[in-house]
């Protein structure tokens, strides 16, 4: 088990705020635990009691909306940290996250974190920013779900995707998303994904292999209106 003092992921979070004595306290107290794909981290309504570093892998956190359908907010990704929201406003998950592929993370109990953003002010104003952000993205979010088109919106998480996770030796995005997972990212029915992306085929924007999906024409995919 690797210590927080030497972990080179903290320092794409709120955890860089925090001193060596502090890490190490942290580290004293954290658990590891490996995620497999498709395995539920934590689900909407539960007591999570702490945040999770995610140290490697991508989850998605989504909500159940009350047709009975998931909307996928947002994919988590290595170095991020997960539940601090709840942690804060000392409520119950607000959204389930469920691993994309094989992950590993590190569980920081809730006394611990709390302890940290009472003595320690750097990290509090860190995790009041990285909130700050995140809300930030929600209220884009909102408005591109009234103004863009569900064609430029599925466009737009294809570069996101690219942009964020490269692709693998094939030239295929590394991180294979089911169609209904990309329609519920956008917010659309699983058929209409289908067709747009059979569409974004045609134009030769993207190739497919399965459910991998290999981008042919980042540029032109950027201007999809």
């Amino acid at each position: 088990m690797s210590k927080c003092e030497q972990c080179i992921i903290r320092q794409f979070n709120s955890l860089r705020a925090l001193t060596r004595e502090e890490l190490v306290r942290i580290s004293g107290c954290k658990t590891s635990r490996f995620v497999k794909k498709g395995e539920i981290i934590f689900e909407e309504g539960e007591n999570v009691n702490g945040v999770y570093c995610v140290k490697d892998g991508v989850c998605k956190l989504s909500k159940l909306s009350s047709n009975g359908k998931d909307q996928i907010v947002k994919l988590v990704v290595k170095g991020d940290l997960l539940g601090q929201r709840s942690l804060i406003g000392d409520e119950t998950a607000n959204l389930s996250a469920v691993a994309l592929n094989d992950m590993e993370v590190c569980f920081i109990p809730k006394n611990e974190i709390m302890t940290d953003l009472e003595n320690n002010s750097k990290f509090s104003m860190d995790m009041l920013q990285q909130m700050a952000h995140e809300l930030k993205s929600s209220d884009n979010s909102v408005v591109d779900m009234a103004q863009k088109s569900v064609k430029q919106r599925l466009a737009e998480v294809l570069v996101y995707m690219h942009d964020n996770f490269g692709q693998d030796k094939d030239g295929y995005l590394p991180i294979n998303l089911s169609r209904e997972d990309y329609a519920n990212i956008v917010g659309t029915a699983t058929e209409s994904a289908i067709r747009i992306l059979s569409q974004f085929k045609k134009e030769g924007l993207i190739s497919t292999q399965g459910k991998q999906i290999k981008i042919e024409n980042l540029q032109n995919l950027k201007l999809i209106e």
